[in-house]
């Protein structure tokens, strides 16, 4: 391939952004002519742009209402012809079609139309773009010859490519847009189809197409011999960890990102004032107080051992005197996510260069999204875990009765054991963990592991288990080391056992009706 120097421009764009000054610079810098369609034509003329009108080009009229007008051989033989054939040029030449060197084009606003409220599948069947497309692919099957711009960020590099070039794009630059235009056409054709199959309306419909764009490389996936990269989808949706601004400190890794949004997802489960500190997916310690410091104290005196390296997060702008607590208690901090941070509390972040902070801008609610895991050949593709907690639906199973107090513990609990690896048990006190079983074969195993952690904490405490008890081993393991309260789903063929230990120990147990297991 060559470099190809321009001289003829077909222009008709939706955003028209920068578009006169880029074309302006075609023409009196380079004496391209410049052909524009409709709207197009009209901004470049009132800008003093000389553009020559399509139907010009064509000698057919614009028709039906704009529906017409770029589909037409003097169009598309000006882009496909191949210029190293004597046969197409000869073909071009008795038709009368002309070369056309550039296409500078961007496509009908159509997932921003179908996006608005109570938009009339009219208004988005006239925002499906043909000509658009259908000039990029063309320009864009033969970028040996033609160069094709589709956004106006491009402008700027194009002109000054062509400067340097004697008013020629080189081949590298062709195939790079040429690339550009088939990612964009493929994701535009993917959200029309998508919205006139009633896509979003079905819960899982017969197809799925995830659009993502990276965010980054990673040095290594879970261990150094694997290779991994983060994506993040493109619908753009906001405060998302994908979409987090890292403030500071080295590049994430792939078990931070795993870590963070383990302790994300934990923390946006509260309204109150939150801290969740994190190790290996795990919570080993979330505290809710009626500010941050407090929160981040009693969360950190949950398991002070694992909260080192661990990663942390806030639902609430960070403040300096949480970050000079975290300092104070000496904690390794791998990673810390929060909706914002104050100047003050930068400043003093700054002095761990290596910490790594995320500013998500905000909180969204939980839930309302598809959670994906791959398996080998295939993925699985669920609802996100978000139930409105409707004590209505709890039932007391047992003689004992939970105190108001023991209640919003347990629901307390029952909010932190969601984020837990099953086998979980949650034990809280004062609206703060204090011992956290996960991860285990058996459910007893992870009791004991929880009682050990709270030591002598564990007296009048309550604990929450993310499913059924199967056996009455579970709670007589918690019940006989001080705890007051329990609650779990309920369901297990046993429950007729569990709820007899229950009452021989004096412990009251309340049934939510569903479960949290995270496998």
């Amino acid at each position: 391939m060559d470099d190809v120097k321009v001289r003829r421009a077909l222009v008709s764009v939706t955003d028209k952004t920068g578009v006169a000054e880029f074309c302006r610079a075609l023409s009196e810098e380079f004496g391209v002519e410049i052909v524009s369609t409709g709207g197009t034509a009209k901004a470049l003329e009132e800008a003093g742009v000389p553009v020559r009108p399509i139907d010009d080009l064509t000698g057919f009229p614009e028709m039906m209402e704009g529906r017409v007008k770029t589909l037409h051989p003097k169009v598309h033989g000006g882009l496909l012809a191949r210029r190293d054939s004597a046969e197409h040029m000869a073909a071009a030449q008795l038709h009368g079609i002309g070369m056309i060197d550039m296409v500078v084009v961007n496509l009908y606003a159509f997932e921003a139309t179908v996006a608005r409220e109570g938009v009339l599948l009219e208004d988005a069947v006239e925002n499906i773009d043909i000509g658009g497309p259908s000039m990029l692919r063309s320009a864009a099957k033969n970028f040996e010859s033609v160069a094709v711009v589709t956004e106006p960020a491009e402008y700027g590099a194009v002109l000054e490519e062509m400067r340097e070039n004697g008013g020629a794009t080189t081949p590298g630059t062709r195939k790079r847009l040429a690339t550009e235009v088939f990612r964009k056409t493929s994701a535009y054709d993917s959200a029309i189809w998508m919205y006139l199959s009633g896509h979003g309306k079905k819960a899982f419909p017969e197809e799925v197409r995830f659009r993502l764009e990276k965010v980054q490389d990673l040095r290594y996936g879970e261990n150094p011999h694997q290779d991994a990269a983060f994506y993040r989808f493109a619908d753009g949706r906001e405060n998302t960890l994908a979409r987090a601004t890292q403030v500071q400190g080295k590049e994430l890794s792939y078990n931070n990102i795993l870590d963070t949004d383990a302790c994300w997802t934990a923390v946006r489960e509260f309204a109150e004032p939150c801290c969740v500190i994190v190790k290996h997916t795990n919570p080993c310690g979330v505290a809710i107080a009626d500010e941050l410091v407090s929160a981040y104290l009693r969360a950190y005196e949950s398991d002070p051992v694992s909260a080192y390296g661990g990663v942390m997060a806030f639902n609430r702008p960070v403040t300096a005197d949480v970050v000079r607590a975290i300092y104070e208690n000496k904690q390794f901090v791998e990673v810390m996510v929060a909706p914002d941070y104050e100047p003050d509390a930068l400043e003093l972040l700054d002095e761990k260069r290596n910490l790594r902070v995320l500013a998500t801008g905000g909180i969204r609610p939980v839930g309302g999204h598809y959670e994906s895991r791959a398996v080998e050949g295939g993925m699985l593709v669920q609802h996100s875990d978000a139930v409105e907690e409707d004590l209505s639906r709890f039932r007391v199973a047992t003689i004992a009765k939970p105190t108001d107090e023991e209640m919003v513990q347990l629901l307390f609990a029952w909010r932190v054991v969601k984020s837990v690896k099953s086998n979980a048990i949650v034990l809280a006190k004062d609206f703060a963990t204090i011992g956290v079983g996960a991860g285990q074969m058996n459910r007893v195993n992870s009791a004991r592991i929880a009682v050990e952690a709270a030591g002598g904490k564990v007296r009048d405490s309550v604990c929450a288990s993310d499913a059924f008890m199967p056996f009455p081993d579970t709670l007589e393991v918690c019940a006989e080391a001080g705890v007051t309260a329990f609650i779990q789903p309920g369901g297990s063929i046993r429950d007729d056992e569990v709820i007899a230990a229950a009452n021989r120990l004096g412990v009251s147990m309340v049934f939510t009706g569903y479960r949290h297991f995270r496998h």
